[in-house]
């Protein structure tokens, strides 16, 4: 059988590291612009739901493996 926590484990630090990231763009305000459409920050709290929920998800896997 596969070993899969050691990818569950790196995906979780990985989906960890982008809700972090969309945190801390809304903590700071931090203006994103793709283009010339600038992105909404309540784009990134949409991101943090999704991606924190994917880091718990990745972790709780990893955890009964």
């Amino acid at each position: 059988m596969m070993k899969v926590r050691p990818y569950l484990i790196v995906s979780g630090i990985l989906f960890g590291l982008v809700a972090l990231g969309h945190l801390l763009r809304l903590t700071y305000e931090v203006p994103a612009q793709i283009g010339e459409w600038t992105v909404p920050l309540w784009l990134s709290v949409i991101v943090v739901i999704v991606t924190f929920s994917l880091f718990a998800w990745a972790f709780r896997l990893a955890r009964t493996q």
